[in-house]
């Protein structure tokens, strides 16, 4: 599926909450991130992606995903900045509602944030690090283009670390 199947919308206030209550507190949406979130670390997320689109966009920016021309929202997207093995890169995460899963909508989204850290960010490499065992995020780095660099140890949630890929995608 083509990066015009689905339109970024930039994280704002409103509907953009109630599309993060049915991401993060889903046991099916979360099952490879630590679980569901509390209510005020979901609050707090949606504070975090609130700034985060605030700044500059070279900073990274949260977006809605919808369906493109339908507007009907189906998931997020984002990349943020961060630190990894001395470098300075950016990283990406996603997720699409279960109902709209497997139709391509994951690639189509991590393609558009692709071209929209290309043509806004300065760091020179987007990262995604997706558990070993999540054959779907694994597959979306595949097909949107991202090289896999091996397997790592990485922490998230904060104070839980499991392996996951290191996929990257050279912006510049």
């Amino acid at each position: 599926m083509d990066a015009t199947a689905v339109q970024l919308t930039p994280w704002a206030e409103g509907e953009d909450f109630v599309l993060l209550l049915r991401q993060k507190n889903s046991p099916a949406m979360t099952r490879f991130l630590g679980g569901p979130e509390s209510d005020e670390k979901l609050a707090d997320r949606h504070r975090r992606y609130l700034a985060l689109s605030a700044r500059e966009p070279a900073a990274g920016r949260m977006f809605m995903v919808t369906l493109a021309g339908a507007g009907e929202a189906v998931g997020t997207v984002g990349f943020w900045e961060r630190d990894w093995q001395g470098e300075a890169v950016y990283e990406t995460g996603w997720g699409i509602l279960p109902e709209f899963q497997g139709r391509g909508l994951a690639v189509a989204a991590v393609t558009a944030v692709i071209a929209h850290a290309r043509t806004h960010g300065t760091r020179p490499d987007l990262h995604a690090y997706p558990s070993v065992d999540h054959a779907a995020s694994n597959a979306v780095c595949r097909r949107a283009g991202f090289e896999l660099l091996g397997e790592s140890d990485f922490e998230y949630p904060p104070g839980s670390v499991h392996r996951s890929n290191d996929w990257r995608f050279t912006l510049t």
